[in-house]
């Protein structure tokens, strides 16, 4: 690994025993705090959309949410990657996703990370060859929930998926993404493709057995209650501390 900063070649090559660790962040303060703990991977996610902005899904965040919070995450990062997503609807064709993966790396990202397999391998490809790196992400692709009714649901679990996931998977490694996240995989399905790939794989809601996991940081501080996972457990809970402080703060006041 670098001295003082991963790479994205460093992912791509990740030969120590210790897990990769993704979390995502979207602001100056926790980006430092998460940088300065050690996590390998800053991600600017479009989760965002639900964890900052209070939307339903990911399908409103604009590539200009995505940028603002790029650059407040870049001034915070000294150690750590820093990859952010390409939202929805920003990549439909490889010019576009060429030019607003420039944005993002201008606004501080070193990578950018895009939904799905062959069905975007032009824009992959078009991405790469510009010089951007790119990762990869197969599984649930919650862009495309609303084309699912809606529904978050577990993939793999027919042999038609399995089958997709191993040739998404493989196409995406060979145009030459430097790692892969696999949300909500069937674990044992998960397991197999990352014992495959050449590129190490990123698991959310798709067990252990993966080369790293990422986790959306509100999740972890239990910041956000209202949505409940089944693939994580709050370590703390700020959310309970943050409206004690405020009824202290309140009481301090009215004394």
């Amino acid at each position: 690994m670098s001295e003082n900063r991963v790479t994205w070649q460093d992912i791509r090559d990740w030969h120590t025993s210790q897990p990769i660790l993704a979390l995502t962040a979207y602001d100056y303060p926790t980006a430092r705090h998460l940088d300065e703990a050690g996590v390998d991977i800053l991600h600017v996610g479009d989760s965002l959309g639900m964890a900052i902005l209070g939307y339903d899904d990911t399908t409103e965040v604009t590539l200009g949410d995505i940028i603002h919070h790029t650059k407040a995450v870049s001034r915070a990062r000294r150690h750590a990657l820093v990859t952010a997503d390409l939202p929805y609807r920003t990549y439909e064709t490889a010019d576009q996703a060429v030019n607003n993966a420039r944005r993002l790396i201008e606004a501080g990202a070193d990578a950018v990370k895009l939904e799905g397999g062959e069905a975007i391998l032009p824009q992959i490809r078009a991405v790469l060859a510009a010089g951007i790196p790119v990762m990869g992400h197969l599984g649930l692709l919650p862009q495309h929930i609303k084309e699912e009714g809606g529904i978050y649901r577990k993939k793999g679990k027919t042999n038609d998926e399995v089958t997709r996931l191993h040739r998404d998977a493989q196409l995406i490694q060979d145009a030459g993404v430097f790692a892969i996240v696999l949300e909500a995989v069937v674990s044992d399905v998960a397991t197999e493709l990352t014992r495959q790939l050449k590129v190490p794989t990123i698991g959310i809601a798709s067990g252990a057995g993966k080369t790293g996991q990422i986790r959306v940081i509100h999740d972890v501080l239990g910041l956000t209650p209202w949505f409940a996972f089944p693939h994580v457990k709050p370590l703390v809970n700020l959310a309970q501390e943050i409206q004690d402080a405020v009824r202290r703060l309140k009481q301090q006041i009215n004394d």
